[in-house]
Order: C-alpha cells, then structure tokens, then sequence
C-alpha cells in the first residue's frame, strides 16, 4: 500500500463485476472514518469496450485489457477477480505471486484441484502479509445476518431443519447464447452458479454440512447456439444457426445432514420462469421459526413459541428491519427502518470489509472478515458431493 492509500483494480467487468466495481466506489462512504484513501486505479477485461465503459462509469482511472496489466501495475495493491471460474486459478496465483491482495468471486475455482492449490497458494501469501478472500455476498444482508445471530443465540431453541430454495430464470430462452455457464460437466451449471449461495446460507443456521444424499441433476435445454459476438453476464444476443451441448445442470437439488444434527433440503435453478432472483428460505428449530425472501429483503418473519418473561418476540409476526439489525446503521446512506436494500448492497460492505482487513484494521473495530479460501474449498467439496450423489443416483456421500 502507497502513501496515496490503497489502489483497486477489478478484473472482469460483467454483471458482477460491475457489483464489485461499484462497491469499492462506495466502501468509503460507509460505516464512518477509519479506511486510508481509496484510489480506483483500473478495470480489466478481454473485451476492451466494456471495460472502457465500466471504468468510466465507475471513475476509474484507466482500463486495461488483460490481467496481466494487472498484476504487473505498481499503482494496484487490491484486486476482485470476477472472470469465468476456469480462469479462477491462473489469475489468483499471478496477482499473489506480484504481491496483490485478491479478493474473488465464488466459487473458488472450476475444480477441486484448482481450488486445492489457490488454498495453498493464499497460505503462502499470507506468510508475506497478503490477504486472499472469497466472496460470500448474501451473509451480508441484514435480513440474513440477523436471523444468523438469532439462531446462534438459542432464542428458538436447537436447530432441526433448514429449508431453501434459490430460482433464476436468466436461462429460460432455449435460444439464448451458449457461455462458459453451460460448459465444465455435472454440478457446474446452476448448482455452483447459484447453489453454492445457498449451501453457505445453510450451513450459517446448521454449521458444517456431514453428509449429501439425494442429489438430482436436470437439463432442460440440451443445446443451445453459438453466440455470433460476446456474450456479456446474462445478456443474450445475436446467434448462429450451429448449436452447442449443454454441459451441465439447468436444476439441482438434494438434502444435508448437518454434523451438529439437524437437515436441509435445498432446490437451484436457472429455469424458473418468473423468478428472475429468488432467494427463499425457511429455518426451524424446537421453540420456533424463522423466514426470509430475498424480493422483500428490509423484513423477516420470525415465529417464538415460547419466550420466557420477555414476550417481545413470542407469536408470529413480520420484523422490519432497521438501524438495530446488521449493517443497516451507517452502512445506508438512508439508514432510517423500512428504507430499501438489496443485493449491490451486500458487495459495498464485502467491499468494505475486505479494505478494513487490507488496511490492518483491528477486527473488533471492522465489519465482519470475509471468508478465506478455505471456506471457499469447502464449499465446492460440498458441491461435489452434491454432483456425486447425483450420479450416484441420490446416493449418501460425505462431505470432506
């Protein structure tokens, strides 16, 4: 880190990229003083157009068309690396190797060796002071932390089951593009797209996942045509008459067992017409309940049975969420209960969060830290598990 403070760069400038390019943006803005200067240096992509565009929109300074521009710059101490997971490996290892603190979207990598040896290689870096983070976005919305710190708290008596479901229907259109989402085998389609957010939501009610069984696969759309230009985040465009294989799954689903006792039944999609991003769980637990849908993410509905001499909560009743709950106070620049919040909001305090760290901030003194690598492993060997079971025919297979 210079005496200018703390150069960012983003690498991939798609749909989440942008998130993330937006969110550092933000970081400063958030939860008061404490963070040095942040300078936005530049953003990284193949297709130069966008990322001339997101560098401009986003006020960065300049934009660069390979990662290796990247790891090679001297002004660049933090990058997000938000590319296809196959890229995932090459690209962490090089900016950890040129001394940069990395920051990258899940999942980890597009195989578990891969993975295995970014774990390896953050270990490594942080031998030398360097920080290597994973992105778990949706542990910080205020809806789901809090619920989070309920459940921890005993307040609804021991956990039993966890119920969620995770729908998109950004691949409905039969027609649209083959990308790099329809490629890399069983397990690599919507379950790492989007079950892999809800395998950790799970696990922060349930703890470590024991064992998968049950596991299902399903491809709705088998082929799909060859784009005749780039194929940028969900955006369609124009095709090819040629037509490609589907490589992996559309839908997913399968149950847990947690190893502190308890279940979880889990359903992904990519297919569900009518359900652009919806998030859906419920969790139970001996002396209550808890919910939460992420199209309505400013309250939760909680069920307290019995509440002791304290009825503040017993009955059934919807939580608006507020100053009093994770992340709302000072984290919006609008922080009054009932002001809305969604999914880009989660980026800017992983965002800021992720700085804190870099900059040496005390934990106590910061957000929450994001997850390491680690994590990141175990939640693609959970996945796998997932892809085993399923070729297994549902079989039980336990998680490493």
């Amino acid at each position: 880190m210079s005496k200018d403070g703390i150069g960012v760069a983003v690498i991939g400038a798609g749909m989440a990229g942008k998130a993330h390019a937006a969110a550092y943006r933000q970081a400063t803005a958030t939860f008061g003083p404490g963070l040095p200067p942040v300078r936005l240096v530049s953003i990284a992509d193949a297709y130069e157009p966008v990322a001339a565009e997101a560098a401009r929109r986003f006020g960065f300074e300049r934009h660069d068309t390979s990662w290796q521009a990247i790891a090679a710059a001297d002004d660049v101490d933090v990058v997000s690396v938000v590319v296809a997971n196959h890229l995932h490996r090459e690209i962490v290892e090089a900016l950890l190797a040129a001394g940069k603190h990395v920051l990258c979207e899940k999942p980890l990598a597009a195989s578990i060796a891969d993975a295995q040896a970014m774990v390896t290689a953050a270990e490594a870096a942080a031998g030398q002071g360097l920080v290597a983070r994973i992105g778990l976005t949706f542990l910080r919305s205020p809806g789901i932390a809090f619920l989070g710190d309920l459940v921890a708290s005993g307040r609804l008596g021991e956990f039993v089951n966890f119920d969620g479901e995770y729908w998109t229907d950004y691949a409905c259109d039969p027609n649209g593009p083959i990308s790099w989402r329809f490629k890399g085998g069983p397990g690599t389609g919507a379950l790492a797209d989007v079950g892999s957010h809800l395998s950790y939501i799970g696990e922060l009610f349930g703890g470590r996942v024991r064992a998968v069984r049950g596991g299902t696969l399903h491809t709705a759309h088998p082929t799909r045509p060859t784009p005749l230009g780039q194929v940028i985040g969900h955006e369609g465009g124009a095709v090819s008459d040629e037509r490609e294989p589907v490589e992996n799954d559309d839908v997913a689903g399968f149950f847990v067992d947690y190893v502190g006792g308890g279940t979880g039944s889990l359903q992904v999609s990519r297919v569900a017409p009518g359900h652009p991003n919806t998030l859906k769980f419920e969790v139970f637990c001996t002396g209550g309940s808890a919910s939460f849908d992420f199209r309505n993410p400013g309250r939760v509905h909680v069920t307290v049975l019995d509440d002791g001499d304290d009825d503040d909560l017993r009955g059934t009743r919807t939580v608006v969420l507020g100053p009093q709950h994770p992340y709302w106070k000072d984290g919006l620049a609008m922080d009054a209960p009932g002001v809305a919040i969604g999914q880009n909001d989660g980026f800017v305090f992983q965002a800021r969060a992720f700085l804190e760290e870099v900059a040496g901030l005390p934990a106590s003194d910061s957000l929450p830290r994001n997850a390491d690598f680690a994590e990141g492993l175990h939640n693609m060997l959970l996945l796998d598990a997932v892809a085993q079971s399923a070729l297994a025919g549902g079989a039980e297979i336990p998680v490493p």
